[in-house]
Protein backbone atom coordinates (compact mmCIF):
# COMPACT_ATOMS: atom_id res chain seq x y z
CA UNK A 1 0.00 0.00 0.00
CA UNK A 2 3.06 2.56 -0.14
CA UNK A 3 3.04 5.48 -2.33
CA UNK A 4 -0.87 5.43 -3.23
CA UNK A 5 -2.43 7.79 -5.28
CA UNK A 6 -4.90 10.67 -3.28
CA UNK A 7 -6.62 11.17 -7.14
CA UNK A 8 -7.57 7.98 -7.39
CA UNK A 9 -11.63 7.51 -7.45
CA UNK A 10 -13.36 5.53 -5.46
CA UNK A 11 -16.92 5.17 -7.11
CA UNK A 12 -16.82 3.33 -10.41
CA UNK A 13 -14.44 0.27 -11.98
CA UNK A 14 -12.09 1.81 -14.65
CA UNK A 15 -8.82 0.27 -15.66
CA UNK A 16 -6.73 -2.43 -14.17
CA UNK A 17 -4.40 0.53 -12.97
CA UNK A 18 -7.35 2.40 -11.75
CA UNK A 19 -8.42 -0.78 -9.81
CA UNK A 20 -5.84 -1.47 -8.05
CA UNK A 21 -5.14 2.25 -7.03
CA UNK A 22 -8.95 2.32 -5.44
CA UNK A 23 -7.95 -0.75 -3.49
CA UNK A 24 -4.50 0.86 -1.93
CA UNK A 25 -7.24 3.36 -0.91
CA UNK A 26 -9.91 1.51 0.69
CA UNK A 27 -8.62 0.06 3.12
CA UNK A 28 -7.40 3.85 4.40
CA UNK A 29 -10.71 4.81 3.89
CA UNK A 30 -12.58 2.06 5.83
CA UNK A 31 -10.06 2.52 8.64
CA UNK A 32 -10.84 5.85 9.49
CA UNK A 33 -14.31 5.27 8.91
CA UNK A 34 -14.75 2.92 11.57
CA UNK A 35 -12.65 5.18 13.89
CA UNK A 36 -14.66 8.45 13.67
CA UNK A 37 -17.89 6.82 14.31
CA UNK A 38 -16.24 5.37 17.26
CA UNK A 39 -15.18 8.65 18.53
CA UNK A 40 -19.07 9.61 18.11
CA UNK A 41 -19.75 6.59 20.24
CA UNK A 42 -17.02 7.91 22.66
CA UNK A 43 -18.34 11.27 23.17
CA UNK A 44 -22.02 9.64 23.73
CA UNK A 45 -20.30 7.76 26.53
CA UNK A 46 -18.41 10.41 28.33
CA UNK A 47 -21.04 11.25 30.73
CA UNK A 48 -20.87 7.37 32.02
CA UNK A 49 -17.37 8.17 32.81
CA UNK A 50 -16.99 11.46 33.08
CA UNK A 51 -13.74 11.63 35.97
CA UNK A 52 -11.63 8.71 33.35
CA UNK A 53 -12.34 10.49 31.03
CA UNK A 54 -11.32 14.06 32.46
CA UNK A 55 -7.89 12.73 32.70
CA UNK A 56 -7.97 11.75 29.14
CA UNK A 57 -9.17 14.82 27.84
CA UNK A 58 -5.71 16.58 28.52
CA UNK A 59 -4.45 13.88 25.79
CA UNK A 60 -7.02 15.17 23.16
CA UNK A 61 -5.17 17.26 20.60
CA UNK A 62 -6.80 20.90 20.81
CA UNK A 63 -7.10 22.26 16.57
CA UNK A 64 -7.77 25.80 15.97
CA UNK A 65 -10.41 25.43 13.44
CA UNK A 66 -12.63 28.76 11.83
CA UNK A 67 -15.89 29.17 10.53
CA UNK A 68 -17.20 27.40 12.88
CA UNK A 69 -20.95 27.83 13.82
CA UNK A 70 -21.43 28.94 17.42
CA UNK A 71 -24.48 27.31 19.16
CA UNK A 72 -25.91 29.91 21.60
CA UNK A 73 -29.46 27.76 22.46
CA UNK A 74 -28.32 24.34 23.67
CA UNK A 75 -31.76 23.05 22.69
CA UNK A 76 -30.43 23.70 18.61
CA UNK A 77 -28.84 20.66 16.43
CA UNK A 78 -25.44 19.78 16.21
CA UNK A 79 -23.53 19.06 13.55
CA UNK A 80 -20.62 17.34 14.39
CA UNK A 81 -18.17 17.07 11.07
CA UNK A 82 -16.42 14.11 11.38
CA UNK A 83 -13.28 13.27 9.61
CA UNK A 84 -11.22 9.99 8.74
CA UNK A 85 -7.35 11.45 8.23
CA UNK A 86 -4.94 9.43 5.73
CA UNK A 87 -1.71 11.17 7.19
CA UNK A 88 0.90 8.20 8.22
CA UNK A 89 2.71 10.70 10.35
CA UNK A 90 1.52 8.56 13.43
CA UNK A 91 2.14 5.29 12.07
CA UNK A 92 4.70 2.62 13.85
CA UNK A 93 7.99 1.44 11.29
CA UNK A 94 5.85 -1.95 11.00
CA UNK A 95 2.26 -0.75 9.91
CA UNK A 96 4.36 1.83 7.91
CA UNK A 97 5.36 -1.61 5.87
CA UNK A 98 1.76 -1.95 4.67
CA UNK A 99 0.31 1.55 4.22
CA UNK A 100 3.54 3.99 3.82
CA UNK A 101 5.56 6.05 6.19
CA UNK A 102 4.57 10.06 6.47
CA UNK A 103 8.07 10.22 4.88
CA UNK A 104 7.05 8.17 1.30
CA UNK A 105 2.75 9.41 1.66
CA UNK A 106 2.96 13.00 2.93
CA UNK A 107 0.17 15.44 3.88
CA UNK A 108 -3.79 14.50 5.26
CA UNK A 109 -6.42 13.65 3.05
CA UNK A 110 -10.05 13.31 4.52
CA UNK A 111 -10.48 10.06 3.25
CA UNK A 112 -13.62 9.90 4.79
CA UNK A 113 -15.85 12.80 5.61
CA UNK A 114 -19.51 12.37 7.72
CA UNK A 115 -21.57 15.11 9.26
CA UNK A 116 -23.58 13.61 12.62
CA UNK A 117 -26.58 15.25 13.40
CA UNK A 118 -27.60 15.19 16.69
CA UNK A 119 -30.82 16.95 17.57
CA UNK A 120 -31.53 17.39 21.52
CA UNK A 121 -35.36 18.13 20.79
CA UNK A 122 -35.63 14.93 19.38
CA UNK A 123 -33.06 13.07 20.85
CA UNK A 124 -32.46 11.65 17.45
CA UNK A 125 -29.02 10.99 15.54
CA UNK A 126 -28.24 10.99 12.06
CA UNK A 127 -25.17 10.83 9.57
CA UNK A 128 -24.51 12.19 6.12
CA UNK A 129 -21.70 10.57 4.21
CA UNK A 130 -19.96 13.01 2.02
CA UNK A 131 -18.32 11.05 -0.76
CA UNK A 132 -14.87 11.75 -0.62
CA UNK A 133 -13.98 12.35 -4.66
CA UNK A 134 -16.86 15.11 -4.72
CA UNK A 135 -15.78 17.79 -7.16
CA UNK A 136 -16.38 21.56 -5.55
CA UNK A 137 -14.81 24.84 -5.76
CA UNK A 138 -12.31 25.61 -2.65
CA UNK A 139 -13.40 28.79 -1.01
CA UNK A 140 -11.65 31.72 -1.42
CA UNK A 141 -10.21 30.49 -5.04
CA UNK A 142 -10.81 30.38 -8.48
CA UNK A 143 -10.13 26.71 -8.98
CA UNK A 144 -12.20 23.28 -7.91
CA UNK A 145 -10.89 20.11 -6.44
CA UNK A 146 -11.97 16.40 -4.68
CA UNK A 147 -13.51 17.74 -1.02
CA UNK A 148 -10.91 15.49 0.57
CA UNK A 149 -8.35 17.75 -0.90
CA UNK A 150 -9.62 20.85 1.83
CA UNK A 151 -7.98 18.91 4.46
CA UNK A 152 -4.71 18.63 2.97
CA UNK A 153 -4.99 22.68 3.52
CA UNK A 154 -6.30 22.46 7.02
CA UNK A 155 -9.62 21.73 8.97
CA UNK A 156 -10.81 25.20 8.56
CA UNK A 157 -10.65 25.05 4.97
CA UNK A 158 -12.66 21.48 4.80
CA UNK A 159 -14.98 23.61 7.44
CA UNK A 160 -15.42 26.19 5.05
CA UNK A 161 -15.45 23.93 2.41
CA UNK A 162 -18.40 22.33 3.53
CA UNK A 163 -20.44 24.76 4.67
CA UNK A 164 -19.88 27.41 1.79
CA UNK A 165 -20.23 24.33 -1.53
CA UNK A 166 -23.31 22.60 0.41
CA UNK A 167 -24.78 25.20 3.05
CA UNK A 168 -24.35 23.14 6.29
CA UNK A 169 -23.17 24.61 9.38
CA UNK A 170 -20.70 22.96 11.28
CA UNK A 171 -20.47 23.57 15.27
CA UNK A 172 -17.55 20.94 15.45
CA UNK A 173 -14.80 18.80 14.36
CA UNK A 174 -13.77 15.79 15.21
CA UNK A 175 -10.52 14.16 13.52
CA UNK A 176 -9.14 10.42 13.83
CA UNK A 177 -6.39 9.15 12.27
CA UNK A 178 -7.14 5.73 10.80
CA UNK A 179 -4.72 3.67 12.67
CA UNK A 180 -7.13 3.44 15.62
CA UNK A 181 -9.22 1.14 13.81
CA UNK A 182 -7.50 -2.60 14.65
CA UNK A 183 -6.40 -1.59 17.93
CA UNK A 184 -10.60 -0.73 18.92
CA UNK A 185 -11.61 -3.71 17.39
CA UNK A 186 -8.77 -5.95 19.88
CA UNK A 187 -10.07 -3.88 22.85
CA UNK A 188 -13.37 -5.52 21.91
CA UNK A 189 -11.96 -9.14 22.22
CA UNK A 190 -13.25 -9.12 18.41
CA UNK A 191 -16.12 -8.43 16.39
CA UNK A 192 -19.21 -10.28 15.67
CA UNK A 193 -20.97 -10.30 11.72
CA UNK A 194 -23.43 -12.63 10.17
CA UNK A 195 -22.25 -13.59 6.31
CA UNK A 196 -25.19 -15.02 4.34
CA UNK A 197 -23.19 -16.30 1.75
CA UNK A 198 -19.37 -17.11 1.32
CA UNK A 199 -17.30 -13.77 0.14
CA UNK A 200 -13.88 -13.23 -1.08
CA UNK A 201 -12.05 -10.04 -2.02
CA UNK A 202 -9.06 -10.45 -3.37
CA UNK A 203 -7.81 -7.00 -3.01
CA UNK A 204 -8.38 -7.07 0.62
CA UNK A 205 -7.83 -10.54 1.58
CA UNK A 206 -11.32 -11.31 2.54
CA UNK A 207 -12.07 -14.86 2.30
CA UNK A 208 -15.23 -16.04 4.53
CA UNK A 209 -16.11 -19.44 3.44
CA UNK A 210 -18.94 -20.84 6.01
CA UNK A 211 -21.60 -18.69 6.18
CA UNK A 212 -22.98 -17.65 9.74
CA UNK A 213 -21.89 -16.05 12.57
CA UNK A 214 -18.00 -15.17 12.68
CA UNK A 215 -16.02 -13.72 15.30
CA UNK A 216 -13.48 -10.76 13.13
CA UNK A 217 -10.17 -10.14 14.80
CA UNK A 218 -8.96 -6.50 14.27
CA UNK A 219 -7.45 -7.92 11.08
CA UNK A 220 -10.53 -9.77 9.53
CA UNK A 221 -12.54 -6.65 10.24
CA UNK A 222 -10.23 -4.48 8.21
CA UNK A 223 -10.62 -6.73 5.20
CA UNK A 224 -14.18 -6.38 5.57
CA UNK A 225 -14.73 -2.97 5.55
CA UNK A 226 -12.08 -2.83 2.76
CA UNK A 227 -13.99 -5.28 0.63
CA UNK A 228 -14.77 -3.09 -2.86
CA UNK A 229 -14.50 -5.80 -5.86
CA UNK A 230 -16.32 -8.65 -3.31
CA UNK A 231 -17.37 -11.77 -5.32
CA UNK A 232 -20.45 -13.86 -3.52
CA UNK A 233 -20.70 -17.62 -4.06
CA UNK A 234 -24.18 -19.01 -5.30
CA UNK A 235 -25.13 -22.12 -6.02
CA UNK A 236 -21.33 -23.05 -6.06
CA UNK A 237 -20.90 -20.25 -8.61
CA UNK A 238 -18.51 -16.78 -7.72
CA UNK A 239 -20.25 -13.71 -8.66
CA UNK A 240 -19.29 -9.86 -8.67
CA UNK A 241 -20.90 -7.43 -6.62
CA UNK A 242 -21.05 -5.04 -9.72
CA UNK A 243 -21.42 -1.80 -8.08
CA UNK A 244 -17.82 -1.89 -6.38
CA UNK A 245 -17.54 1.36 -4.11
CA UNK A 246 -21.05 2.24 -4.17
CA UNK A 247 -21.76 -1.39 -2.38
CA UNK A 248 -18.82 -0.79 0.39
CA UNK A 249 -20.10 1.85 1.23
CA UNK A 250 -23.66 0.68 1.87
CA UNK A 251 -21.75 -2.30 3.92
CA UNK A 252 -20.15 -0.20 5.82
CA UNK A 253 -22.62 1.52 7.30
CA UNK A 254 -24.07 -1.27 8.47
CA UNK A 255 -20.73 -2.67 9.64
CA UNK A 256 -20.45 0.54 11.83
CA UNK A 257 -23.91 0.70 13.13
CA UNK A 258 -23.14 -3.41 14.01
CA UNK A 259 -20.07 -1.54 15.91
CA UNK A 260 -21.32 1.08 17.50
CA UNK A 261 -23.49 -1.37 19.05
CA UNK A 262 -20.87 -3.79 20.36
CA UNK A 263 -18.67 -1.09 21.83
CA UNK A 264 -21.28 0.41 23.73
CA UNK A 265 -22.73 -2.68 24.82
CA UNK A 266 -19.60 -4.23 26.08
CA UNK A 267 -17.76 -0.96 27.13
CA UNK A 268 -20.68 0.06 29.70
CA UNK A 269 -20.80 -3.43 31.13
CA UNK A 270 -17.41 -3.41 31.27
CA UNK A 271 -15.34 -0.75 32.62
CA UNK A 272 -12.15 -2.50 31.65
CA UNK A 273 -13.21 -2.35 28.29
CA UNK A 274 -13.95 1.09 28.43
CA UNK A 275 -10.75 2.21 29.78
CA UNK A 276 -9.38 -0.30 26.53
CA UNK A 277 -11.08 1.56 23.90
CA UNK A 278 -11.04 5.03 25.22
CA UNK A 279 -7.15 4.98 25.54
CA UNK A 280 -6.38 3.67 22.12
CA UNK A 281 -8.68 6.56 20.33
CA UNK A 282 -7.61 9.10 22.46
CA UNK A 283 -3.88 9.81 21.55
CA UNK A 284 -5.54 9.85 17.79
CA UNK A 285 -8.24 12.34 18.50
CA UNK A 286 -8.65 15.26 17.40
CA UNK A 287 -11.13 18.24 18.00
CA UNK A 288 -11.90 22.00 17.81
CA UNK A 289 -10.54 23.38 20.38
CA UNK A 290 -14.13 25.32 21.71
CA UNK A 291 -15.40 21.06 21.29
CA UNK A 292 -14.84 20.68 25.92
CA UNK A 293 -15.21 18.61 28.14
CA UNK A 294 -18.34 19.78 29.47
CA UNK A 295 -19.63 20.42 25.74
CA UNK A 296 -18.80 16.30 25.54
CA UNK A 297 -20.41 15.55 28.88
CA UNK A 298 -23.65 17.47 28.25
CA UNK A 299 -23.86 16.10 24.81
CA UNK A 300 -23.67 12.61 26.37
CA UNK A 301 -26.37 13.61 28.70
CA UNK A 302 -29.03 14.51 26.17
CA UNK A 303 -28.23 11.38 24.17
CA UNK A 304 -26.91 8.51 26.11
CA UNK A 305 -30.49 6.46 25.22
CA UNK A 306 -29.20 6.27 20.84
CA UNK A 307 -29.53 3.10 19.78
CA UNK A 308 -26.92 2.82 17.15
CA UNK A 309 -29.22 0.49 15.24
CA UNK A 310 -31.84 3.36 14.73
CA UNK A 311 -29.30 6.04 13.49
CA UNK A 312 -30.46 7.01 9.72
CA UNK A 313 -27.53 6.96 7.76
CA UNK A 314 -27.11 8.39 3.90
CA UNK A 315 -25.02 8.96 1.17
CA UNK A 316 -25.11 12.56 -0.83
CA UNK A 317 -25.99 11.29 -4.30
CA UNK A 318 -23.84 11.83 -6.95
CA UNK A 319 -23.55 11.81 -10.87
CA UNK A 320 -20.28 9.70 -11.56
CA UNK A 321 -17.47 11.20 -14.02
CA UNK A 322 -15.20 8.84 -15.83
CA UNK A 323 -11.47 10.45 -17.19
CA UNK A 324 -12.59 14.01 -15.94
CA UNK A 325 -10.09 16.87 -17.19
CA UNK A 326 -10.06 19.90 -15.75
CA UNK A 327 -8.11 23.20 -16.70
CA UNK A 328 -5.71 20.49 -18.94
CA UNK A 329 -5.49 18.43 -15.96
CA UNK A 330 -6.13 14.72 -15.57
CA UNK A 331 -8.17 14.06 -12.41
CA UNK A 332 -9.60 10.36 -13.63
CA UNK A 333 -12.93 9.51 -12.30
CA UNK A 334 -14.30 12.22 -9.96
CA UNK A 335 -17.95 12.82 -8.95
CA UNK A 336 -20.74 15.56 -9.19
CA UNK A 337 -23.00 16.86 -7.08
CA UNK A 338 -26.62 16.36 -7.92
CA UNK A 339 -29.82 18.73 -7.58
CA UNK A 340 -32.40 18.68 -6.45
CA UNK A 341 -31.52 15.65 -4.65
CA UNK A 342 -28.71 16.86 -2.58
CA UNK A 343 -30.88 19.74 -1.21
CA UNK A 344 -33.34 17.49 -0.67
CA UNK A 345 -31.59 14.84 1.06
CA UNK A 346 -29.32 17.41 3.01
CA UNK A 347 -32.68 19.39 4.29
CA UNK A 348 -34.00 15.64 5.26
CA UNK A 349 -31.48 14.39 7.08
CA UNK A 350 -30.10 17.75 8.72
CA UNK A 351 -33.36 19.62 9.66
CA UNK A 352 -31.96 22.43 7.04
CA UNK A 353 -34.40 24.84 5.71
CA UNK A 354 -33.37 25.92 2.56
CA UNK A 355 -36.51 27.87 1.76
CA UNK A 356 -34.26 31.67 1.49
CA UNK A 357 -36.45 34.84 1.90
CA UNK A 358 -37.95 37.31 -1.11
CA UNK A 359 -35.07 39.57 -0.44
CA UNK A 360 -32.53 36.87 -1.61
CA UNK A 361 -33.90 37.41 -5.21
CA UNK A 362 -32.92 41.48 -5.07
CA UNK A 363 -29.63 41.07 -5.32
CA UNK A 364 -28.48 41.22 -9.12
CA UNK A 365 -26.66 38.14 -10.38
CA UNK A 366 -24.59 37.81 -13.17
CA UNK A 367 -25.08 35.00 -15.88
CA UNK A 368 -21.79 33.30 -17.47
CA UNK A 369 -22.00 30.25 -20.18
CA UNK A 370 -19.03 28.37 -19.03
CA UNK A 371 -20.13 25.12 -21.32
CA UNK A 372 -19.77 26.73 -24.15
CA UNK A 373 -22.94 25.53 -25.13
CA UNK A 374 -24.77 28.21 -28.03
CA UNK A 375 -26.95 30.78 -25.78
CA UNK A 376 -27.01 29.12 -22.61
CA UNK A 377 -26.34 32.24 -20.52
CA UNK A 378 -29.62 33.92 -22.62
CA UNK A 379 -31.46 31.03 -21.96
CA UNK A 380 -30.54 30.20 -17.84
CA UNK A 381 -30.65 34.64 -17.76
CA UNK A 382 -34.71 34.95 -19.28
CA UNK A 383 -35.85 32.08 -17.01
CA UNK A 384 -34.08 33.59 -13.90
CA UNK A 385 -35.72 36.72 -14.47
CA UNK A 386 -39.36 35.12 -14.98
CA UNK A 387 -38.56 33.98 -11.00
CA UNK A 388 -38.26 37.10 -10.01
CA UNK A 389 -34.08 37.66 -10.37
CA UNK A 390 -32.47 40.67 -11.59
CA UNK A 391 -29.49 40.01 -14.19
CA UNK A 392 -26.52 42.48 -13.89
CA UNK A 393 -24.67 41.03 -16.94
CA UNK A 394 -24.81 38.06 -19.39
CA UNK A 395 -21.67 36.35 -20.71
CA UNK A 396 -18.91 33.97 -21.25
CA UNK A 397 -16.57 32.11 -19.30
CA UNK A 398 -13.81 29.86 -20.03
CA UNK A 399 -14.65 26.20 -20.41
CA UNK A 400 -12.88 24.81 -17.72
CA UNK A 401 -13.67 20.93 -18.39
CA UNK A 402 -15.65 18.37 -20.24
CA UNK A 403 -17.98 17.86 -18.80
CA UNK A 404 -18.34 20.82 -16.43
CA UNK A 405 -20.84 21.52 -13.33
CA UNK A 406 -22.93 24.33 -12.90
CA UNK A 407 -21.20 26.75 -10.08
CA UNK A 408 -22.47 29.72 -8.12
CA UNK A 409 -20.55 31.80 -6.70
CA UNK A 410 -20.94 34.40 -4.47
CA UNK A 411 -19.19 36.91 -2.48
CA UNK A 412 -19.16 36.52 1.65
CA UNK A 413 -22.86 37.56 2.79
CA UNK A 414 -24.76 36.27 -0.37
CA UNK A 415 -25.48 32.72 0.29
CA UNK A 416 -29.35 33.28 0.62
CA UNK A 417 -28.96 34.68 -2.84
CA UNK A 418 -26.54 31.91 -3.72
CA UNK A 419 -29.13 29.30 -2.42
CA UNK A 420 -31.89 30.75 -4.07
CA UNK A 421 -30.64 30.54 -7.40
CA UNK A 422 -29.83 26.78 -6.38
CA UNK A 423 -33.45 26.31 -5.49
CA UNK A 424 -33.75 26.87 -9.54
CA UNK A 425 -31.51 24.66 -10.81
CA UNK A 426 -31.31 20.74 -11.56
CA UNK A 427 -28.44 19.03 -12.66
CA UNK A 428 -24.79 19.30 -11.67
CA UNK A 429 -25.05 22.24 -9.31
CA UNK A 430 -22.68 23.37 -6.66
CA UNK A 431 -22.30 26.73 -4.85
CA UNK A 432 -19.20 27.89 -3.71
CA UNK A 433 -17.95 31.53 -1.29
CA UNK A 434 -15.15 33.22 -3.91
CA UNK A 435 -14.57 36.36 -5.85
CA UNK A 436 -16.63 36.09 -8.82
CA UNK A 437 -15.35 36.51 -12.25
CA UNK A 438 -17.99 39.09 -13.29
CA UNK A 439 -17.28 41.95 -10.64
CA UNK A 440 -20.87 40.79 -8.98
CA UNK A 441 -21.66 40.03 -6.17
CA UNK A 442 -23.28 36.43 -7.13
CA UNK A 443 -22.64 34.56 -10.64
CA UNK A 444 -24.00 31.55 -12.14
CA UNK A 445 -21.16 29.84 -14.07
CA UNK A 446 -23.17 27.46 -16.29
CA UNK A 447 -22.15 24.14 -16.72
CA UNK A 448 -23.64 21.52 -19.37
CA UNK A 449 -25.37 19.27 -17.21
CA UNK A 450 -27.87 21.76 -16.30
CA UNK A 451 -31.52 22.53 -16.23
CA UNK A 452 -33.40 25.96 -15.32
CA UNK A 453 -36.71 25.83 -14.26
CA UNK A 454 -39.47 28.77 -13.28
CA UNK A 455 -40.15 28.06 -9.91
CA UNK A 456 -42.89 30.99 -9.86
CA UNK A 457 -46.35 29.56 -9.10
CA UNK A 458 -48.47 29.77 -11.69
CA UNK A 459 -52.55 31.09 -11.40
CA UNK A 460 -55.01 29.70 -13.22
CA UNK A 461 -58.56 32.09 -12.63
CA UNK A 462 -61.84 30.03 -13.43
CA UNK A 463 -65.03 31.72 -13.78
CA UNK A 464 -68.91 30.02 -12.65
CA UNK A 465 -71.62 31.98 -13.67
CA UNK A 466 -74.32 31.37 -10.67
CA UNK A 467 -78.46 30.92 -10.67
CA UNK A 468 -79.09 34.79 -10.84
CA UNK A 469 -78.38 36.84 -13.63
CA UNK A 470 -75.79 39.21 -14.25
CA UNK A 471 -73.77 37.17 -10.88
CA UNK A 472 -70.67 35.36 -11.47
CA UNK A 473 -68.08 34.34 -8.87
CA UNK A 474 -63.70 33.35 -9.49
CA UNK A 475 -61.55 31.09 -8.02
CA UNK A 476 -57.76 30.27 -8.29
CA UNK A 477 -56.17 27.27 -8.41
CA UNK A 478 -52.19 27.59 -7.89
CA UNK A 479 -49.77 25.04 -9.32
CA UNK A 480 -46.30 24.87 -8.33
CA UNK A 481 -43.72 23.62 -10.93
CA UNK A 482 -41.71 20.63 -10.64
CA UNK A 483 -37.71 20.81 -10.96
CA UNK A 484 -37.17 17.78 -13.08
CA UNK A 485 -33.98 15.40 -12.50
CA UNK A 486 -32.22 15.50 -15.46
CA UNK A 487 -28.67 14.08 -14.36
CA UNK A 488 -28.35 9.93 -13.43
CA UNK A 489 -27.58 9.99 -10.02
CA UNK A 490 -26.84 7.53 -7.27
CA UNK A 491 -29.34 6.59 -4.48
CA UNK A 492 -28.75 8.45 -1.02
CA UNK A 493 -29.83 5.02 0.52
CA UNK A 494 -29.73 1.41 -0.93
CA UNK A 495 -30.54 -2.03 0.95
CA UNK A 496 -28.59 -4.57 2.26
CA UNK A 497 -28.03 -7.38 -0.40
CA UNK A 498 -28.77 -11.01 0.72
CA UNK A 499 -24.83 -11.50 0.49
CA UNK A 500 -24.07 -8.21 2.39
CA UNK A 501 -21.93 -9.08 5.67
CA UNK A 502 -24.51 -8.01 8.71
CA UNK A 503 -25.27 -7.99 13.04
CA UNK A 504 -25.66 -11.80 14.22
CA UNK A 505 -29.23 -13.00 14.91
CA UNK A 506 -30.50 -12.33 18.32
Amino acid sequence: MVGDNPTSSTTRKGSARHRKAKARLSGRQKVARGSIVLGLVIVLLAGSVAYYFFHLYGQIHKLNVGNLTVNTDSSQPINILLVGSNSRQVLSASEAKYFGSGAQVGGARSDVTMIAHLDPKTGQVSILSIPRDLFVPIPGKHIANRVDDALNVSPSQLVNTVEQDLGIPIQHFVELNFDTFQKVVQSLGGLKMYFPMPVKDAYSGLNITTPGCILLNGFQALEVVRARHLYYEKNGVWIEDPLGDLSRIRRDHEFLKVLADQVKQRGISNPFTLTSIISSIVPYLQVDSGFTLSNMIGIASKFRHANPNTVATSTLPISLVNNFTYQGASYGDVVFPTEPQDSQLISQSLGINFNEPASAKAVPVAVLNGSGIAGQAAQVSATLRQDGFKIAKIGNATVQSTPSETIIRYEPGYISTAIALRSTMSGSVIMGQAPTLSGAKVEVVTGNQLTVVNTVQTTQTTTAQTGSAGSSSSSSVTTPTTIPITVPSTLSHTPLQPWDPRACPA
